[in-house]
């Protein structure tokens, strides 16, 4: 797939919108923000995500309560392919996960996940949402261990980032 110069210049506007939905959609779920993660989805969504399959209000109700056990964690979007037809568009973006988890046994662990989120957008007036997604998961690695941040990263005595709505860019960034 080749894209036209004139072709991309002629929809930058669709495509910064949808990117910055696809970010708006980590930034919803890393942050356990519900009402972001909305902002990414139209309702009448479907969204198969390892596990689940359903609307945005199954995918928080579902995940929420795995991602808010987990003491971090971090979606980084990479590529991105968009193809716009119209008020459609289809979208591959790739993934990098990082999340720690708490294990029962009361010991800590990182895992780390790549894949691609495979995206059919739909722009309704001027706004660009999901209106299918598939998540494939290509790559994965679980440490046994944690970073030991009772030590501090890299000897700096820091305060990790938080959750909605103590995390600090709540208080300085007006996003939504």
């Amino acid at each position: 797939m080749t894209t036209p110069t004139s072709q991309i210049l002629n929809e930058l506007a669709d495509r910064e919108a949808i990117k910055e939905c696809l970010y708006r959609y980590s930034r919803g779920m890393d942050r356990l923000d519900a009402d972001m993660l909305r902002t990414a989805y139209w309702p009448d969504c479907v969204d198969d995500h390892v596990g689940f399959v359903g609307d945005v209000e199954g995918l928080i109700e579902w995940s929420f309560p795995i991602v808010g056990s987990m003491d971090q964690a971090q979606h980084i979007i990479g590529n991105i392919l968009i193809a716009i037809h119209g008020n459609s568009a289809d979208v591959e973006s790739y993934f990098y996960g990082i999340q720690r988890l708490n294990l029962p046994d009361g010991t800590k662990s990182d895992v780390v996940a790549s894949g691609r989120y495979v995206d059919t957008l739909e722009k309704r007036g001027d706004e660009w949402r999901i209106l299918k997604r598939l998540v494939v998961t290509d790559w994965f690695r679980q440490y046994p261990d944690s970073s030991d941040w009772s030590n501090g990263f890299m000897g700096l005595m820091i305060e990790p980032g938080g959750r909605y709505p103590d995390d600090e860019s709540y208080k300085r960034l007006k996003l939504a």
